[in-house]
C-alpha cells in the first residue's frame, strides 16, 4: 500500500509505525481504559488539519465542532459523516444503549461509508466491560484494531500501544511505549530496559 492510500493518524510516531499511517477507507478501533488516552488517540486524528472530519460524541461532554449524540439512533450516524476523518466516541455506549447487534450493523455501515468515501472511520472501545464474544466480533469487522494499555512496575507507570490488526500492513510484534504530554499522545522512540 502506497503512501498515498494512507491517512495520517495525528500521532507523534504512529505512522512509521503502522506503515504511514491508517488505510484510506477503513473503519479503526482503538480500544483501552478510561485513562490509557484513547481520546487523545481520537482527537489527535480528529484535528488533523490536512482533511475535515466529524466527531460523534455520544458519552462525554460535547466540546465546539463535536456533534452531540446522545440522543441519535446509531442508523443515523452515516448522515453525518462528513469529511476523511470521523470519530465515534464510544462504540462501548452504542453496545450499552442499543445493543450488540445495532453495534454490529453500526460498524457494517460505517465500512461502507468508508469505502465508497475513502475515509477513515474511528470507534473507541473501552475494554473490561463487553463480553469477549462481542469484542472478537466487532475486532474482526475492523480493519485496524489499537490497543492502549496502562502497565504499573513497583514505582512507575508506563504506557504501551500495541497493533492487534493492520489491514495490508505489517503488524509490529512489539508493544510500544508512549506518553500523554500537552500535546497529546507521542510514540517513545527507546524502549524499557529491565
Amino acid at each position: 500500500m502506497q503512501k498515498k492510500d494512507k491517512q495520517t493518524t495525528g500521532v507523534i510516531g504512529l505512522d512509521a509505525v503502522i506503515d504511514g499511517g491508517y488505510p484510506k477507507g477503513s473503519v479503526v478501533i482503538v480500544t483501552g481504559s478510561p485513562l490509557s488516552g484513547i481520546e487523545h488517540v481520537a482527537r489527535q486524528f480528529w484535528r488533523v488539519e490536512v482533511e475535515g472530519g466529524v466527531y460523534l460524541m455520544i458519552d462525554g461532554d460535547v466540546e465546539e465542532e463535536m456533534v452531540d449524540s446522545r440522543n441519535l439512533n446509531p442508523d443515523a450516524f452515516p448522515g453525518y459523516y462528513k469529511g476523511k476523518r470521523i470519530v465515534v466516541d464510544s462504540l462501548s455506549s452504542v453496545i450499552l444503549n442499543s445493543g450488540i447487534d445495532d453495534a454490529i450493523q453500526c460498524l457494517l455501515l460505517a465500512r461502507k461509508e468508508a469505502f465508497r468515501e475513502n475515509s477513515t472511520i474511528m470507534f473507541l472501545l473501552y475494554n473490561n466491560i463487553h463480553k469477549p464474544e462481542d469484542e472478537n466480533r466487532i475486532f474482526r469487522i475492523a480493519d485496524v484494531v489499537l490497543e492502549l494499555k496502562v502497565v504499573t512496575f513497583a514505582t512507575e507507570v508506563e504506557r504501551q500501544l500495541a497493533v492487534h490488526k493492520l489491514r495490508q500492513g505489517n503488524v509490529p510484534k512489539r508493544l510500544i511505549p508512549f506518553n500523554i504530554t500537552d500535546k497529546g499522545i507521542e510514540l517513545s522512540t527507546t524502549s524499557r530496559v529491565v
